[in-house]
């Protein structure tokens, strides 16, 4: 993993904090979750304020979520909306903690010039033991504390102007007036300084969970319809009129749900030559089975002359693993711009040839199920899902490990919105 997060490949883009007064508002928001102060002189902090380093501290990666539910979060800075979330248990983190700081930005950017802000994201379950407790979080509540509990005393300043505002002796009463001074020293003036999040409560919308070897969830409006290990507890169980439950090695009952719910681009030659969709596919193939065919060779994977000879020199290889035919099958059908008839082809060649659509909210959740589907494609598995990814990582040469990082590091991480939007047509951040 060294090579990795040298590489940014793993805990890129994060915060460091090296500043004494932010690590002593760090250590406020740990002692407020029963946890011990961090002796680190410098560590980078995510979205949510976790610390690779701070964990490996404590001993424990689960530090800022455990039971891996209810997910703390700590808020040194405004600026940690545009860092990413590296650890964490559900796939709509992220989202959850942007809408908290989207809807909260003056109140964020007020309380954290002096002070900490530090909650959990709070939902009705304290433990997953079944899938029913997962279907059970349809909202959650964000739980805000300060670490010299400014929020706390911005509301208390609020009540006693509306007192002053409301009762006609208020202004003749000089203990209050002696408080809401005392109070304004702390907090400021909070007719222009928003010292309370206002908003709190956010739906939770379709995600991935890690429990049970991995869950998806998908929400519409007339069925939930939950993505799984059958094994898992609670699997076609619970509330069988509302939840369809599908088994995640069955692709082409997967398949038929994620195009009947208008979540996926069908293979058309129209997206697919202008993304250079195929090159994609093709690349990352050719990448891992000359790799793990030839651990120490010098592969030039990206060069179409170099694949061809090697596809030559390697033809009962390439026969018996049974992509590269069908990728090529798929190229001669595109030249006319054509539709593929998917009738022809099994439910796994139509992971290879399918993105999710891009128009969909859902559109990231279903890039990254495909991933699941398609799993030599590592950069979509980078991109998407990143614990596959780390997981895929540890099991390769070291060959493999070295050619991947350098193209993602070259490639994707010199431009990641352009190489979202032009291969997968996606637009958000």
């Amino acid at each position: 993993m060294k090579r990795l997060e040298e590489s940014e490949l793993i805990f890129g883009r994060m915060m460091r904090i090296e500043e004494p007064h932010l690590i002593e508002r760090y250590n406020v928001a740990l002692k407020g979750f029963g946890l011990k102060p961090t002796k680190q002189k410098s560590f980078r902090i995510d979205m949510t304020g976790f610390s690779p380093e701070v964990a490996d501290e404590l001993d424990d990666r689960d530090y800022l979520d455990p039971n891996q539910i209810n997910r703390r979060f700590i808020i040194l800075s405004p600026e940690q909306q545009s860092l990413p979330v590296v650890h964490t248990a559900f796939s709509n983190t992220g989202q959850l903690m942007h809408e908290f700081f989207e809807h909260n930005a003056k109140a964020i950017n007020a309380l954290t010039i002096k002070d900490v802000v530090y909650g959990e994201i709070d939902d009705p379950v304290l433990e997953a033991r079944d899938i029913e407790d997962l279907l059970s979080i349809e909202q959650v509540n964000f739980k805000v504390y300060t670490g010299t509990n400014l929020a706390d005393q911005a509301t208390e300043l609020r009540l006693l102007i509306d007192r002053l505002k409301k009762e006609e002796q208020a202004w003749a009463d000089d203990e209050l007036l002696t408080e809401m001074v005392d109070l304004a020293k702390v907090t400021g003036d909070i007719r222009t300084n928003e010292l309370v999040p206002t908003e709190t409560v956010f739906l939770h919308k379709a995600f991935w969970s890690s429990h049970f070897g991995g869950v998806y969830i998908f929400i519409d409006p007339d069925q939930t319809t939950v993505i799984g290990n059958p094994e898992a507890p609670g699997f076609r169980r619970s509330r069988p009129w509302q939840v369809a439950y599908i088994d995640a090695r069955d692709q082409e009952t997967i398949y038929r749900f994620l195009v009947e719910t208008g979540r996926l681009e069908l293979p058309r030659g129209s997206w697919m030559e202008r993304s250079g969709w195929l090159d994609l596919r093709l690349e990352t193939l050719i990448t891992v089975l000359a790799y793990h065919a030839e651990p120490e060779g010098d592969h030039k994977t990206s060069d179409r002359r170099w694949i061809k000879n090697w596809v030559t020199r390697n033809s009962e290889l390439v026969e018996k693993e049974g992509t590269l035919p069908f990728l090529m099958w798929a190229e001669r059908q595109l030249e006319n711009w054509a539709q593929i008839d998917l009738s022809e082809i099994d439910p796994r060649g139509r992971f290879i040839l399918s993105r999710a659509k891009p128009a969909h909210p859902d559109q990231w959740l279903v890039n990254r199920l495909i991933s699941d589907q398609v799993r030599f494609d590592w950069l979509s598995r980078y991109i998407f899902n990143k614990p596959a990814f780390y997981a895929d990582y540890e099991k390769w040469g070291e060959g493999l490990r070295a050619h991947v990082v350098k193209t993602v590091r070259e490639t994707y991480l010199k431009d990641k919105a352009g190489l979202r939007q032009h291969l997968y047509d996606y637009r958000g951040d």
